[in-house]
């Protein structure tokens, strides 16, 4: 049985989550930083102006910390957004393909209104 103040603090512990990174996607992601040789790099992911339809992805690896940055761990793959680009990103999972009609990493956004041909940018 959970009591109202054992279920608060529960929920305060734990970290807005923007987006989600797939199990896939996050092997890919920790082989990729091994072969950089660093560990302490973690994949950001942001939202910036440009691209066909207004707004596009970018997906980098990166060891600042800047503030307001929401970070998120998926099995040892730590995940960085920026405050800015957060609510454009929440709900939004990425994975990664390796098929022969699709290779590299997708970003499945509910927050897209709409997207163009290329998949790398959105509104």
């Amino acid at each position: 049985m959970t009591t109202p103040a054992q279920t608060e603090s529960t929920e305060a512990t734990q970290a807005p989550s923007s987006v989600v990174l797939t199990d896939v996607a996050a092997q890919k992601v920790k082989a990729l930083i091994e072969q950089e040789g660093r560990d302490d790099l973690r994949l950001r992911v942001a939202v910036q102006p440009g691209g066909c339809s207004g707004l596009r992805y970018q997906l980098f690896f990166d060891e600042r910390s800047l503030d307001g940055d929401v970070v998120t761990d998926f099995g040892g793959v730590e995940v960085v957004v920026d405050r800015m680009s957060a609510p454009y990103l929440t709900g939004a999972t990425i994975d990664f393909a390796d098929r022969i009609d699709a290779q590299g990493f997708t970003i499945d956004n509910p927050n897209a209104g709409s997207s163009c041909a290329c998949g790398d940018s959105f509104s």
